[in-house]
């Protein structure tokens, strides 16, 4: 298929945004119903959270790419290409299956308005495509992320073998909530009578909400850290992450991942206590071989990502207070300091509260626009750090006038680089970085 019909179609896609986020599950209960209920036909690891949930399916997804089965993995947002969304066997969907699935869910969603149903968000949309793609593939087994909650989420319509709760945060707070009880009830909504859920690290109170919601509704509940130990120990490469990982089940062994982020060791916990779980709930044994290798396969853009060694440059999607702290202890576990900081975010965010997480370790920031129109201003966005005590703040007209002020300022004074902010940024600058290539 030409490369302007997929344009065109991926137009109308995009166009559902205007829809807006509609929190409920009836229109994709519906919309996968005219399709065939094509999530029926898999069996899933449902992973929701406020941090940690993109790392952690990317965990799970390269322990279950070592079975001898294909796997499947559908994932949000997406940072360059809408296909990153969707993987089997750790590939993109193709352009070519891609467009043609998007005309098949078009015509359902069609359907469904014309017999007055609710127009499906683009959310609703391409989970439908992800269930439908994963049944055509015969996928049997697959790891899908929440795209915002739980509870109303879209794929809360599909029925997992195990669910997974990672670390909670406040985000995304005039949909979920201002407190953690709050948005911890509404990441709970996903728990399922007799289906267990796993649960990341957590603060008490959060933690004690989803427990709560696991015995009303009788979903046995595992607790990541009791589960499954992962230590640290010395690596073969600069800067490189490797661990330990041992359960009451198993020794798996060393593993060194790819994803070299400090707080990669709470998340590859949860995901290797979720991959005991799912592998109980679907009868299939975890061979301690899926285990190390697995962890190392796992990659995924824009977390802690390394972009550059001349000046160390490091790409990361911290958007929230809580991602921000987790961020600025693996700046020090690699003993970066004196960082000059790239950062756009968005206006519905806590700007005030990332920044402070990350001004101690920052000397100077020049602050960019977003092309999205959730995107604050740079010059609003400089204020922020300075109120966070940055001295130094410079507000640019483009990404990339702040990246190249920020890489010649940090080659001047051998100091760091670090972009963030938000996951928008982090596919703008990945978009940018491609095209020069």
């Amino acid at each position: 298929m030409d490369k302007i019909s997929l344009e065109q179609r991926l137009e109308r896609l995009y166009s559902r945004r205007t829809f807006g986020i509609k929190p409920g599950l009836g229109t994709i209960k519906a919309l996968l119903a005219e399709l065939g209920d094509p999530q029926e036909k898999f069996r899933a690891i449902h992973v929701a959270g406020t941090d940690g949930k993109g790392s952690v399916c990317a965990f799970l997804d390269g322990i279950l790419r070592q079975t001898p089965v294909r796997t499947g993995l559908y994932t949000s947002p997406h940072l360059v290409r809408l296909n990153e969304r969707f993987k089997i066997g750790g590939v993109e969907m193709a352009d070519d299956a891609l467009a043609a699935l998007v005309e098949e869910t078009e015509a359902a969603c069609a359907r469904l308005v014309a017999r007055g149903l609710p127009e499906p968000t683009f959310f609703e949309t391409t989970t439908a495509m992800c269930a439908l793609w994963f049944a055509r593939e015969k996928v049997p087994l697959a790891v899908v992320e929440v795209g915002m909650g739980g509870r109303l989420d879209a794929t809360n319509a599909f029925v997992p073998a195990t669910c997974v709760v990672t670390r909670i945060g406040i985000d995304h707070s005039r949909y979920l909530g201002s407190t953690l009880r709050e948005i911890a009830r509404e990441k709970a909504g996903i728990a399922k009578p007799g289906v267990p859920i796993v649960l990341g690290e957590m603060p008490d109170e959060a933690r004690e909400e989803i427990l709560a919601r696991a015995r009303e509704v009788g979903a046995p509940a595992v607790l990541a850290g009791d589960a499954c130990a992962v230590r640290r120990v010395k690596s073969k490469v600069p800067g490189g992450l490797s661990v330990a990982v041992s359960t009451q089940e198993a020794d798996y062994g060393r593993a060194d991942l790819n994803l070299a982020a400090a707080y990669q060791l709470e998340n590859a916990a949860t995901a290797v206590a979720a991959a005991e779980t799912f592998f109980r709930a679907v009868g299939l044994p975890l061979r301690p071989e899926f285990v190390a290798p697995g962890l190392a396969a796992a990659t995924l853009p824009g977390r802690f990502q390394t972009l550059c060694d001349d000046p160390p440059t490091v790409l990361d999607g911290a958007h929230n207070p809580c991602a921000a702290e987790a961020l600025a202890d693996s700046l020090r576990a690699r003993k970066f300091g004196n960082v000059r900081l790239v950062c756009g975010m968005c206006a519905d965010k806590d700007n005030a509260g990332v920044l402070r997480a990350l001004a101690p370790l920052v000397a100077k920031v020049w602050t960019v626009p977003l092309a999205n129109p959730r995107g604050v201003s740079p010059e609003t966005l400089a204020g922020f750090a300075r109120g966070a005590g940055i001295r130094e703040v410079r507000a640019c007209g483009s990404v990339d006038e702040g990246l190249a002020a920020a890489k010649a300022d940090a080659a001047s004074a051998s100091a760091p680089v670090v972009i963030a902010g938000s996951l928008f940024l982090a596919g703008e600058v990945l978009a940018l970085r491609s095209a020069r290539r």
